[in-house]
């Protein structure tokens, strides 16, 4: 998934290191500028998952006629899945539309020495002599109701999975449901609207899992034969020295609304399992991310709050599923030797791993700058 990847700029490299055909990386998330593993490289490596967004994209099966070339200003040749929303500027930069955004700010941008494109203040501009940025409940209600899947829209997306299902015996995981909670307007504003306003983040909160709710009885009953994993939420909590939240006030205004989508998700589908990805130094949130609900935790960045692996593994305690943390892809991937890596990997999954409930990748995407012989190394010391 989107935070379990490789850069576009080093897969080409690692194809190269196990030994495979050249082929241009699908790019699949422009932002990131992640590439789409194919079977092939799956199977190289030894990988028991493969994704499925939507009816956007996946890779259990070839689809030939949803990747068109283009490259990125002559600095990547590659696959994308719409080459007319980029644009070449004069110095190199490479920009690309991005509806998300807000007026002003449509464009994300990758200058001539960066690897992904990023918007204007990472999106998140903030003016603390301003009022907090409020939004109108009753708007926010009426765009939250506007995105619950239509019946002809889970009948399309329920025939994409099904046609993954019959292509591949790995885990299925999917991204396309969401418990729709997060820092909307970016983490500094949302912080203080917590900190000062918790009764509007109730009232916000209820009104948007209340749509997640609706949003996961329309499309599961469509999609549970297929699938295995549900990518829930991609909301990080976690700095990297502490949480974002203090612990009581994310137990008070986010445990009571994820519980009630991912009770939803058990409900309809009680053999498919929700997976929280929530970055940083999360370790005193482990208690209350299994309290709300969820069967797996991801990228489990135990290098940022100052507890080891083997404390992430025992605050676990079998109520989560750790999933990552394989090796540190601030530092050791970047900066460490193929032996170093491999070292890592051993202490991490051994620590991990005891006593299983554990599913090893990296602690986050593996970046441009990663050669191909050290994602090898890293999966070959798991074996």
């Amino acid at each position: 998934m989107r935070s379990t990847g490789i850069s576009a700029f080093a897969y080409p490299d690692l194809v190269r290191a196990l030994g495979l055909p050249p082929r241009l990386p699908r790019v699949y998330d422009v932002g990131q500028m992640l590439a789409l593993p194919e079977t092939d490289v799956l199977d190289a490596l030894d990988c028991d998952v493969v994704a499925v967004e939507s009816d956007e994209y996946q890779n259990a099966f070839d689809e030939p006629e949803r990747w068109h070339e283009y490259d990125f200003g002559g600095r990547l040749q590659a696959l994308v899945g719409n080459p007319d929303r980029f644009t070449v500027h004069d110095d190199g930069t490479v920009t690309a539309s991005s509806s998300g955004l807000p007026d002003g700010e449509r464009d994300l941008r990758m200058p001539t020495g960066s690897y992904v494109f990023d918007a204007a203040h990472g999106g998140q501009p903030i003016d603390l002599s301003a009022d907090l940025p409020m939004q109108d409940l009753e708007l926010v209600k009426e765009r939250q109701t506007d995105a619950i899947p239509s019946p002809e829209r889970a009948a399309a997306i329920g025939a994409y999975c099904e046609r993954a299902r019959a292509a591949t015996s790995r885990a299925i995981m999917f991204a396309g449901l969401s418990a729709r909670l997060g820092y909307p307007g970016g983490f500094p504003h949302w912080s203080m609207i917590c900190l000062t306003e918790p009764d509007y983040v109730h009232a916000y909160h209820e009104i948007v899992t209340d749509a997640a709710v609706q949003s996961v009885e329309a499309l599961l009953p469509r999609i549970a034969e297929s699938v295995d994993l549900l990518m829930l939420n991609a909301d990080d909590q976690g700095l990297q020295d502490r949480t974002i939240l203090p612990p009581a006030l994310f137990r008070e205004l986010y445990v009571p609304y994820y519980r009630k989508v991912t009770a939803a998700v058990h409900r309809i589908a009680p053999q498919m399992k929700c997976f929280l990805h929530s970055c940083g130094a999360v370790y005193d949130l482990i208690d209350d991310i299994a309290e709300s609900g969820f069967d797996v935790l991801n990228p489990v960045q135990w290098p940022a709050g100052g507890h080891s692996a083997a404390e992430w593994r025992a605050r676990a305690n079998g109520n989560l599923v750790l999933w990552g943390g394989g090796v540190n892809t601030q530092s050791t991937m970047p900066l460490g030797t193929v032996a170093q890596i491999e070292d890592e990997v051993r202490r991490t999954v051994a620590a991990l791993g005891d006593g299983g409930g554990y599913v090893f990748c990296a602690i986050h995407n593996l970046l441009a700058e990663i050669t191909g012989e050290k994602v090898v190394a890293m999966y070959g010391a798991v074996k």
